[in-house]
């Protein structure tokens, strides 16, 4: 579908002599799938690295690029990915999952997985410092790794997780290298992080599967807005990359999560126990949900 970009975030280009973005940790990490040892590249922390710029209504944090570093993606250092048999995982489940029957899944399932990868991010490289490019090659590793993880690990909510940021990754690579199709590719990673967003509330609900482990909620790295932020999330993606087609269904939709942000957030008032961010963007949200559906002329019961 898409070719290696060149250019600005070629490797060549990223040669260039720059102080270092990254290191390669003294310990190496053991595979759970293949029992191989890959090393761990890790981010350096501070010295004017991360410039911390606006927050979006999706709750991404841009960061503004410096003399000294240029641009910085600090979301593709949180995947660490098996240069060997290509199983990725946040850092983290590389020693905290321990089903052998999920590694089982995940080793039979390589060459399809490597196959999917290959037709979006071609050329990808798991041994050298990473690129952006590179960086979301292992976001797709992840997520299709993730499909065969048993749902004691909560693979449902780290799928939605992984699909926006993704998302957010492949609008960078449009941004950087234009005419490669990533502005499409981030829409198709937008609309499977709303299904897995969704998802993820209804096997909760249900007691389907748990998310009571899941330590940080992100979605970004710098800030952890939990489940309310997860509630937050599912009505603004169905609000913006839902389907359109049945105008029913998705008023339909639209007024229940209206309400339930009317119920978290007590219609948009101040509360200190939210997070003031999430107060503002919980209430254009509910703002941007009212004026559609009153143009509709269908209204909740908490409209004034």
């Amino acid at each position: 579908m898409a070719t290696k970009p060149t250019g600005s975030n070629s490797k060549d280009s990223e040669e260039v002599k720059k102080p270092a973005i990254s290191y390669w940790a003294k310990e190496k990490m053991e595979c759970p799938v293949c029992h191989k040892m890959f090393e761990q590249e890790v981010m350096h922390k501070g010295g004017g690295r991360m410039i911390a710029g606006n927050l979006t209504d999706e709750l991404h944090r841009n960061f503004e690029p410096s003399k000294k570093f240029g641009r910085v993606y600090p979301l593709i250092y949180e995947i660490g990915c098996c240069p060997k048999c290509n199983a990725a995982f946040f850092w983290k489940d590389f020693t905290d999952i321990k089903d052998k029957v999920s590694f089982d899944r995940i080793q039979q399932d390589e060459e399809r997985r490597k196959k999917a990868v290959d037709a979006i991010f071609p050329y990808y490289n798991l041994r050298e410092s990473r690129t952006l490019f590179d960086g979301a090659a292992m976001y797709y590793l992840a997520l299709l790794t993730y499909d065969k993880v048993d749902l004691a690990y909560a693979p449902t909510f780290k799928r939605a997780e992984i699909s926006l940021r993704l998302a957010w990754l492949c609008k960078d690579l449009e941004r950087v290298c234009p005419g490669h199709n990533y502005e499409y590719v981030s829409q198709v990673f937008y609309r499977k992080a709303l299904f897995f967003y969704q998802q993820t509330l209804i096997n909760e609900t249900g007691r389907i599967e748990t998310i009571e482990n899941v330590g940080n909620f992100g979605p970004d790295v710098d800030k952890n807005y939990g489940y309310d932020g997860v509630i937050y999330l599912c009505g603004l993606l169905e609000y913006k990359y839902g389907q359109t087609e049945d105008e029913s269904l998705r008023l339909k939709k639209l007024d229940e999560y209206k309400r339930a942000i009317a119920r978290i957030f007590g219609l948009g008032k101040s509360s200190k126990s939210k997070p003031g961010p999430l107060l503002e963007v919980a209430r254009s949200l509910y703002d941007k949900l009212t004026e559609e559906l009153s143009s509709n002329n269908i209204f909740s019961d908490d409209d004034e």
